[in-house]
């Protein structure tokens, strides 16, 4: 029987990223154990009596206290931990004294709206892995009004500028305005910029995108660039949309 946990779980689980990043670093050779770089994702620690460093920097054991919250994103903030331009990062809005969080998933620089960091690198793992398809709801508002031939073929997927379909999505207006209509679009995969790239393939550019759900949970209530925890409730539902234990 193997002892010991994954390298990249023993990672994500102590908050240095999530699982598919702390893999990434590992490839690159960016971990050491026991003195030692280790490139292959194999590898398995024992929390107890190996050393693991990530850049030079000792990765204690996994925190036994997850923190999720909830982030109202607003416009002019990345989510990426290193901006190469120097922007505000979504990390500087949530400050919670002992914790390392990130974002789970992203949002575009001008994309507003809902956005989760955590330190559970299983459950940001979990999350935006594309075979759980957990539902992503985002309200966008177009130039113009889309008529029925476009909705249709954004809901039966639409072939984007790189050739790629996106998969079958659910879109409904939501209200006309002057300068444009505001659209729902749900998703169940994550490609980059997609309902931007998604309305421009149709031929009606987005002008204004937020981000209103994931999975079972809504922004509701959150005001812009505030944030909160999630209640124990929320994380157990996460925990059920995304297929993992407990």
């Amino acid at each position: 029987m193997e002892q010991g946990i994954r390298l990249q779980k023993y990672m994500a689980e102590a908050g240095v990223g999530s699982r598919r990043k702390c893999e990434e670093w590992i490839q690159a050779g960016l971990v050491e154990v026991n003195g030692l770089r280790v490139t292959e994702l194999g590898t398995r620690v024992d929390p107890g009596k190996d050393e693991v460093k990530f850049r030079g920097k000792t990765v204690n054991p996994p925190l036994r206290e997850k923190t999720t919250v909830l982030l109202h994103k607003p416009a002019g903030y990345v989510t990426t931990s290193h901006d190469q331009f120097g922007r505000k990062d979504v990390c500087d809005l949530v400050k919670i004294p002992g914790k390392r969080l990130y974002p789970v998933g992203r949002l575009d620089y001008q994309t507003t709206g809902f956005l989760l960091l955590t330190d559970d690198g299983d459950l940001a793992f979990h999350l935006t892995h594309p075979k759980h398809h957990i539902p992503r709801v985002y309200e966008a508002k177009v130039k113009g009004t889309p008529d029925q031939a476009a909705l249709s073929r954004l809901e039966r997927g639409v072939r984007l500028e790189d050739g790629y379909k996106t998969k079958p999505a659910r879109v409904r207006i939501l209200k006309k305005e002057a300068e444009g209509t505001w659209i729902e679009f749900t998703l169940y995969e994550g490609k980059n910029h997609q309902v931007r790239r998604m309305a421009r393939a149709v031929g009606y550019p987005v002008l204004r995108l937020r981000r209103v759900a994931m999975g079972p949970l809504r922004l509701e209530g959150l005001p812009e660039g505030k944030y909160r925890l999630l209640t124990e409730k929320e994380v157990r539902m996460l925990y059920k949309a995304s297929g993992m234990k407990e």
